[in-house]
């Protein structure tokens, strides 16, 4: 029987865990992946847009020698947390069910069946991609994971989105040899695109090293060619990938099969703002899993605090 159970080893989940040891209580973190699962399937070139000292968590100072850490920094650091405080962690290990009998839950997973007396859900969001929905995109060439730029040189590119992901993909491939296109729904790049790099590719589109098609949509995949609708019309050029940079979101039926209640727009679930409980007392929800779609909503820098005000409030029940 433990304090809490919580689920997923990502840095919110990892704070959790730092603040549950500072208040004495028994835990274990239970997590599907590797440590820190999400950001090791970041790109391999990605720098974080906050500072360092804005990731850091329980307090453990995060030094890096740019003022901005990268992916094989992030992995060094959170590591090492759990590592150093000794957080018991059971990795690979999916949770499949989560019931509650009076004050008791249960949580089966793919290894072994535990009970807590509450549990925190800290799942991210970056598991399951936004699909396009359209002819094709079961295609190998349809990619919504990105790792490295070099696979694709003297590749025809079709990057589809306008936010950071997309960009990075954009710039990066363009250095590496590919011929990019980007398509963007929208009339312009994102303004949510790091200040740093969005000077850039606006120059690179301007000057025609990289096409972008505005207010357009890829419609549609084969092989060795690509549908886009324009706003002048259907145009079709050939392809050797589609990067479909469209986002991720949280596992929602996970959530509604825990019975924690979803807006119906949004799918943002019930949580009180203070102390992160859902509608299910004793389950609470940590890190971006609270924005439901609105992914944007939490990063690592401002969730970090749910880990104390969810320890807090178990605490003070206890009292």
């Amino acid at each position: 029987m433990f304090d809490i159970l919580i689920i997923g080893a990502g840095p919110i989940g990892l704070a959790c865990g730092l603040a549950a040891q500072k208040a004495g209580l028994s835990f274990l973190i239970v997590e599907k992946g590797c440590l820190v699962n999400s950001l090791y399937n970041y790109p391999s070139t990605m720098t974080f847009f906050s500072t360092s000292e804005k990731l850091e968590i329980g307090g453990i100072p995060f030094v890096t020698i740019s003022n901005k850490p990268n992916r094989a920094e992030a992995l060094e650091y959170y590591r090492r947390v759990a590592f150093a405080n000794h957080l018991p962690v059971n990795l690979f290990e999916a949770v499949t069910g989560v019931k509650k009998d009076n004050a008791v839950f249960t949580i089966t997973t793919s290894k072994a069946t535990y009970q807590a007396k509450n549990v925190i859900l800290s799942t991210g969001f970056y598991d399951i991609a936004v699909n396009l929905d359209i002819p094709g995109e079961n295609l190998p060439k349809v990619k919504h994971y990105y790792k490295d730029p070099h696979y694709y040189a003297l590749q025809k590119v079709v990057v589809v989105g306008s936010s950071n992901s997309a960009i990075d993909v954009a710039l990066e491939t363009y250095r590496k040899g590919a011929e990019v296109t980007l398509v963007i729904r929208g009339s312009e790049v994102s303004e949510r695109v790091k200040y740093w790099v969005r000077p850039d590719i606006i120059n690179r589109i301007k000057e025609g090293s990289i096409k972008a098609y505005f207010n357009s949509h890829l419609k549609a995949v084969r092989e060795f060619e690509v549908d886009i609708e324009t706003h002048e019309g259907l145009i079709t050029i050939p392809n050797d990938f589609v990067m479909a940079m469209t986002g991720y979101r949280p596992n929602f039926e996970f959530l509604k099969k825990l019975g924690i209640t979803l807006t119906e727009d949004k799918f943002i679930p019930h949580y009180n703002p203070e102390t992160m409980e859902t509608n299910l007392q004793g389950l609470y929800l940590a890190g971006v899993v609270c924005g439901g779609l609105d992914t944007h909503l939490w990063f690592i820098e401002n969730s970090r605090v749910h880990a104390d005000m969810i320890i807090e409030d178990i605490v003070g029940k206890s009292c």
